[in-house]
């Protein structure tokens, strides 16, 4: 072994954790880039049912996953949703600690298996909420106080990716899980409304989440906009905080007095929320600290997620109802 294999931390020297990613699509293509890139872990190789996609990751080729537990430390999931649960249960069994691509699993009860399965192993179970590590929504965790108001939009071109899910699980679920992070409570009431456009599930949805201690945030997420638009915008007493994930800045307006308006931008260190999301789960395999996103942060982002579902099919039956007695 080379003194590659190691990399310093805390005034020692650790051996570099070997990481798989599970899935060279769209998304474990990004990771299998950060994994090679990063002095912290060593790219172990990848596992993927397409052998072309799997060959352009020009690494080794795992043919099963107990191949690839036999020879790894810890994997990213990137597979598709459905099989998150069955995927990150085996792994962890097989003693791997595990970064699952979001939402954690297909459904809550999934979700609940790799929490359970994470806590009996005793493994890291991280969630891939990229958003949580854009710097400038990491700048807007130190300014929030009194959170009353949050008006979100998540916009996007039509893409045949993810069409697995709808886009309350595809995009609305990176922000469903910024606003449960910042108020620190589950809603107590979610009306919600969304329709089917060029898929066979709801392609565009509207939310409204009102939480107990009176804050309320309206989340409008779309697969099929002519436009891409990542902003948030958060109201407190005296100010508010306008956000724009993409540009990875953030403004704070506040009123002085006497009545005047006064505006700043929060300082954000611009950088790859994917690095910054990956260098997290390498410090927590190696301190076995709780991850920044956890596995039961996760599924509480995906039980919001499941209610908002549920209420746009009652909505969606009022409607043809509506309409069927309108004739």
């Amino acid at each position: 072994m080379t003194s590659i294999d190691f990399v310093e931390h805390n005034g020692s020297y650790v051996t570099k954790p070997r990481i798989a990613v599970i899935g060279a699509g769209s998304f474990g293509k990004n990771h299998i880039r950060v994994v090679r890139e990063s002095p912290n872990a060593e790219l172990a190789g990848v596992l993927d049912p397409d052998p072309a996609r799997a060959e352009a990751a020009n690494c080794r080729i795992f043919s099963s996953l107990e191949e690839l537990a036999g020879n790894c430390d810890a994997a990213v999931v990137a597979s598709p949703t459905s099989t998150h649960a069955e995927i990150g249960c085996r792994l962890m069994e097989s003693g791997l600690d595990v970064l699952v691509e979001k939402p954690i699993a297909h459904d809550p009860a999934s979700a609940r298996r790799l929490v359970e399965t994470a806590g009996r192993c005793g493994k890291v179970l991280q969630v891939g909420h990229l958003e949580r590590f854009n710097p400038a929504v990491m700048a807007l965790e130190a300014a929030v106080s009194t959170p009353l108001f949050f008006e979100i939009h998540r916009m996007s071109e039509f893409s045949p990716r993810s069409l697995d899910v709808d886009v309350v699980l595809d995009l609305m679920i990176h922000d469903i899980d910024i606003v449960l992070s910042l108020t620190r409570q589950m809603p107590e009431e979610i009306r919600a409304a969304g329709i089917l456009i060029l898929s066979p599930k709801v392609d565009i949805a509207n939310v409204r989440l009102q939480f107990p201690g009176g804050c309320i945030a309206n989340l409008t997420a779309s697969r099929v906009s002519t436009e891409r638009i990542r902003k948030l915008r958060l109201f407190q007493p005296h100010e508010y905080i306008s956000l724009d994930y993409s540009r990875q800045d953030a403004v704070r307006f506040r009123v002085t007095p006497p009545m005047k308006l006064d505006y700043s931008p929060l300082p954000v260190v611009k950088d790859e929320p994917l690095k910054r999301e990956l260098e997290n789960f390498f410090e927590c395999i190696q301190t076995r600290a709780k991850p920044r996103v956890t596995g039961e942060q996760g599924t509480a982002a995906l039980d919001v997620a499941h209610e908002i579902l549920a209420k746009i099919e009652e909505h969606a039956h009022r409607v043809a109802a509506a309409l069927q007695a309108g004739g």
